[in-house]
């Protein structure tokens, strides 16, 4: 098969973002007087957005909607001004971009969260390698939503069974089986292999180096 585009998730696929994440969350977590959580429990915290992180990192008796959305705020407070304290791309990741932009496939990036936080992280930390950077808008259409990849594989102007989707999560892997795009996992990232298996990885990658033998 011959793949002609690459969309990247963006979250422990290009960045290692977990620190500065928790470091918001912990903030807001104790300035409310609620336990706070060592970076190793976001790993399993992050990948559905942030608004659903901070659900994740409440205590069961704060999950009330109105509570998620006053610490989902002043989240956003924080993580807004501090998103790319520590975050920085994984080992090999410029070198592979560079690599397929070279070889003219065309890349983009989907993400879960907030599309201005996607594009500000993404812009800065990737300057003009990416076609389309586009995090979540409308929760209806959340990965494993798949409405959102189509259309950016139509933008992109590739067929589904062109496009290799890269990804650390479950719902990562769901979202490319539900494009039916070639679902690809990533090793480095924040969930572990059985996950990725378990939800349709097609091809797991132990190093970026390898996403060129797919090619």
């Amino acid at each position: 098969m011959t793949y002609k585009a690459v969309i990247f998730d963006l979250d422990g696929t290009l960045v290692n973002s977990l620190s500065d994440i928790a470091t918001a969350t912990n903030t807001v977590l104790a300035n409310n007087n609620f336990p706070t959580h060592d970076d190793q429990a976001y790993n399993f915290f992050v990948g559905s957005g942030l608004r659903t992180s901070v659900a994740r990192a409440l205590p069961a008796h704060a999950q009330t909607e109105t509570e998620i959305d006053r610490c989902y705020d002043e989240m956003m407070l924080i993580y807004n001004r501090d998103c790319t304290l520590t975050t920085k791309p994984y080992s090999g990741i410029i070198s592979l971009l560079d690599q397929l932009k070279a070889k003219g496939i065309k890349l983009a990036v989907l993400s879960n969260k907030a599309d201005a936080l996607t594009k500000k992280i993404a812009g800065e930390i990737f300057p003009d390698y990416f076609e389309i950077i586009q995090g979540l808008t409308t929760e209806e259409f959340k990965k494993p939503n798949p409405v959102v990849a189509l259309q950016m594989a139509a933008q992109l102007g590739v067929q589904p069974n062109e496009v290799l989707y890269v990804g650390d999560s479950g719902v990562d892997m769901e979202t490319a089986v539900n494009a039916q795009f070639h679902a690809v996992g990533v090793l480095w990232g924040f969930r572990p292999k059985e996950e990725l298996l378990a939800t349709g990885a097609q091809t797991l990658l132990h190093n970026a180096e390898e996403l060129l033998e797919l090619l």
